[in-house]
């Protein structure tokens, strides 16, 4: 019976091909536009965590935060500059990592120096001179395309060399990254002069959607260019002060709970008596816990908004059915007459509701999909809806089917097969 039902459905629904595709177009835009927001808050959810997630997962990120007023609680809008007293130390430092010993596994340091404009006669590249050691080294996650990092020992001599991008080897050395290993880079900070030999080049890669880099051209585009940290801290006034460190949790170990305890510990011991400055800490992982949940509830107002939509199309589908019966009047008339019972009428009309619906529902994933596609190659990010998402569209056009065809259904088999006969 309901094999017969479907056939009937679907040859009542050729009979009248532009009416039946008016009919699915609001369940098609509306399964269309769920779908097409499911791909597109997939993209920039994969987009934001890979960012964040490259920022290391493990890490805890610790800086200078202002500290309140320990009566009101709030912040002075004076607050005084930072002296040397209020910078983490190295002493701070290594007192936290033998202190915590165990629970970390190392600390990344980073020394920004100043952007600069490497010149080489009329070719030029504009970068930003930053010190790392060997932990921050590695948090930059860099590809070696081309010669090799650079060495402990280089690090802990202090020696003048650098790692540089693909970008710069392009704008110096047209684009040959083996030419560009040995040479000199020549930088002017603070009216001195700094020599700087190139021992690797890295792939530079561009953050989803351009960022920065998209409103310049890519010979202006300034990328980093890294020296060893100590090679940093005799190039400048605050040596081997630091606003800021990443501490390495050790695998398995809970980021939370250690960013509160070395946060607790430092400000106990070192800044108790500071009068305007204590650390902060905070776990990435946390900060990727909390963006995550931030982006699905991002993600389920859109599709809310997008599944209003729905409802219109379930309307138009109500309608329409009502508008068949009208037209269909004798045709259940004469059913009823040779025996069809309204359970049958009934069911008739519902599965006639649930295939226009089912029919548009797919037609809406797979424009949904396309438009999907379209747009997540815009965000520079790859997003796909969920199967289960894709099985709840379908499921829900069934339903959205049966809810919307129930009351013209019911109208049809409620019909008085005599006046159904006699209606003209």
């Amino acid at each position: 019976m309901l094999l017969e039902n479907i056939k009937l459905a679907l040859s009542g629904l050729l009979a009248n091909k532009l009416r039946t595709f008016l009919t699915m177009l609001g369940i098609i835009i509306g399964i269309a536009s769920v779908i097409t927001i499911m791909n597109v808050a997939d993209a920039m959810k994969n987009s934001t965590m890979s960012q964040m997630g490259d920022m290391g997962v493990n890490n805890i990120s610790f800086y200078m935060n202002q500290k309140p007023d320990p009566d009101t609680g709030e912040y002075s809008e004076n607050i005084r500059e930072m002296k040397d007293k209020d910078y983490f130390s190295p002493e701070m430092l290594r007192d936290v990592k033998d202190h915590f010993k165990g629970r970390v596994s190392g600390i990344s340091l980073s020394k920004s120096i100043a952007d600069a404009k490497i010149e080489n006669g009329k070719k030029y590249a504009n970068v930003s001179i930053e010190g790392l050691n060997e932990e921050g080294i590695k948090n930059k996650k860099l590809t070696i395309i081309s010669g090799r990092n650079i060495t402990a020992k280089e690090q802990e001599d202090g020696r003048r060399v650098a790692l540089v991008s693909d970008r710069l080897a392009n704008n110096l050395f047209d684009g040959d990254t083996g030419k560009a290993l040995g040479k000199q880079l020549e930088a002017v900070l603070e009216n001195k002069y700094y020599n700087y030999t190139i021992v690797g080049v890295y792939e530079y890669v561009e953050s989803p959607g351009g960022g920065y880099s998209a409103k310049v051209s890519q010979k202006d585009l300034r990328t980093g260019l890294y020296i060893p940290l100590s090679c940093a801290v005799k190039q400048t006034r605050k040596g081997e002060l630091y606003e800021n460190f990443d501490v390495i949790a050790a695998t398995g170990e809970d980021q939370g709970s250690l960013a509160t305890e070395i946060m607790e510990y430092l400000n106990t011991k070192y800044y108790g008596n500071n009068d305007a400055y204590e650390a902060y800490g905070y776990s990435m992982k946390e900060e990727i816990k909390s963006m995550e949940s931030m982006l699905n509830t991002q993600t389920y107002a859109f599709m809310a908004v997008g599944a209003i939509s729905l409802l219109v199309g379930g309307i138009g589908v109500m309608n329409i059915m009502v508008v068949s019966i009208t037209e269909r009047t004798k045709e259940i008339g004469t059913r009823k007459a040779l025996g069809a019972t309204n359970g049958y009428i009934r069911l008739q009309f519902i599965t006639e509701a649930i295939v226009i619906c089912l029919i548009g529902g797919i037609l809406g994933i797979i424009t949904g999909e396309l438009f999907g596609f379209i747009a997540s190659k815009f965000l520079g990010a790859s997003g796909s809806a969920s199967v289960s998402g894709i099985i709840l569209c379908v499921l829900f056009s069934m339903v959205f089917g049966v809810f919307f065809g129930f009351y013209p259904a019911n109208k049809a088999a409620r019909l008085n097969p005599i006046e159904a006969l006699r209606y003209e």
